[in-house]
């Protein structure tokens, strides 16, 4: 059974975990709170949103005539593009260019493709040694976790767990160091790294956006470990998914303004690093090769079906952090790469339905993530999408889908609905007796496990309706 089909174990889990519900308290003050105020300074944020919305959306419609003008910037340039079609055929591409240049010591800046694509694993068996160097994904990289938010990888740890594995890991150092405070990791963190960075035969970076008229990829960073990544080594790859592509620079200043502020509450960045090839005669450092490998792994096919605004997504992570759901579980428990709204909408689309089908009925269905998303993206249709998808293939059970079919079956024959909602009215009364509350029912245990059921009224709402209009 796959990490994702034990979804309700790991919710169960997460739910009862004293420390995560800690660390999840701080969502609210930490990235709602600041984004909140971050967009108060805008003059017109819906017009900002709306903008952005109909730039990605450009983009997807034009996307192999943007991505055929990048590609040949980037060539004129002095680099090199490479097309993946697969996970399988990104990592082959990664290796070889690696194994090429006998590059055994790599430094990785963020990037959620490579997580998606595991590429850290498959270097590794390849006898490449990569390192994370943003500080989150250093500290779950030393922990084998997957990242539990978009932004923020590690933000599901306590400080002493980061501390507990420095220790072990970080065995040079002095035994008796001082590491009971942020400060001090950052510190310890920043040592470490630094040796990492002087030996880096090569650098591996995502991409924010990629800009067909420059042949440009832009990261944003804020510990300045992307630019350290991508001018130390002699060779710099980036790894992107195909949807990052945006027609110019004016588009590109745009969506910066709504992604910093929706992910991190900053007006900007600390660092918003351009690159467009290979180091130049003038140019005082850069590498001397560049190369952008550009990943579908699924994404046509979503491109071409009905979830296909979730492309439009720049990954900023509001959803996530205004999402009930995500709130309460964290990210560790979609067991998939993209947690929350966005992994409900996208992961069906690049795993398959079969292996996250829970994922999309992982929502209240409150509409908060379609609300905060900054291009607009309707997160709660797509994922009602799947939902049908996954019923259409008999998925969760037999059982749930023969539940819903009848449903359908009454809901359909609003005579033999109002007759249906009487009956079960007068069971759930009589059941609930004196108390006015339902608490448990033989066969709607689940549902009962977290919550009651006020005792129905004698007449419905419907029928009072009728009578009083």
């Amino acid at each position: 059974m796959s990490e994702v089909h034990r979804f309700s174990q790991a919710a169960r889990a997460a739910l009862s975990d004293t420390r995560l519900q800690g660390a999840l308290t701080h969502l609210k003050e930490g990235f709602q709170v600041k984004r909140a105020h971050a967009l108060a300074g805008l003059a017109d944020v819906e017009g900002l949103r709306e903008a952005a919305r109909s730039i990605r959306s450009h983009a997807l419609s034009h996307l192999d005539e943007l991505l055929l003008q990048f590609e040949a910037k980037v060539q004129a340039n002095g680099g090199h593009v490479h097309w993946a079609r697969d996970a399988a055929e990104a990592r082959d591409i990664i290796t070889r260019i690696l194994s090429e240049r006998g590059a055994r010591a790599v430094t990785k800046g963020k990037s959620m493709v490579t997580e998606e694509i595991e590429l850290n694993a498959h270097l590794e068996r390849h006898g490449i040694a990569p390192v994370e160097t943003d500080l989150g994904e250093y500290i779950i990289q030393l922990r084998k976790e997957r990242p539990s938010h978009i932004v923020a990888p590690a933000f599901h740890l306590h400080r002493s767990q980061v501390e507990q594995n420095f220790r072990e890991t970080h065995g040079h150092l002095d035994a008796n160091r001082p590491l009971d405070s942020r400060p001090a990791l950052v510190a310890e963190a920043r040592s470490v790294m630094r040796t990492h960075f002087e030996a880096s035969d090569a650098g591996i970076t995502g991409a924010n956006f990629l800009v067909a008229e420059t042949g440009t990829a832009i990261i944003v960073t804020n510990e300045g470990n992307g630019d350290l990544t991508r001018l130390l080594p002699k060779a710099h790859i980036v790894v992107t998914g195909i949807e990052k592509v945006v027609p110019s620079l004016a588009d590109v200043s745009i969506l910066l303004r709504l992604l910093t502020r929706s992910a991190t509450g900053q007006d900007i960045t600390s660092y918003v690093s351009l690159m467009s090839g290979p180091k130049r005669e003038r140019d005082a450092d850069g590498p001397e090769a560049f190369h952008v490998v550009l990943v579908d792994n699924g994404r046509s096919a979503l491109l071409n079906g009905p979830a296909r605004e979730i492309l439009q997504c720049i990954r900023c992570g509001a959803c996530l952090n205004h999402c009930p759901v995500y709130g309460v579980i964290g990210g560790h428990a979609y067991g998939a790469v993209y947690p929350g709204p966005l992994g409900a909408a996208l992961d069906p689309g690049l795993d398959g339905i079969a292996k996250t089908y829970d994922l999309p009925s992982a929502s209240s269905f409150c509409g908060r993530c379609d609300s905060v998303c900054p291009v607009k993206i309707p997160l709660t249709r797509i994922m009602r999408y799947w939902r049908n998808e996954a019923y259409a293939h008999g998925l969760p059970s037999g059982w749930f889908n023969f539940g819903l079919s009848w449903w359908g079956v009454f809901a359909r024959k609003p005579r033999l609905y109002r007759l249906a909602a009487k009956v079960a009215a007068h069971v759930l009364r009589l059941a609930a007796g004196r108390s006015g509350r339902l608490s448990s029912f033989p066969m709607l245990r689940g549902w009962f496990a977290v919550r009651d059921l006020p005792k129905p009224a004698r007449k419905s709402f419907q029928s009072q309706w009728r009578r009083t209009r």
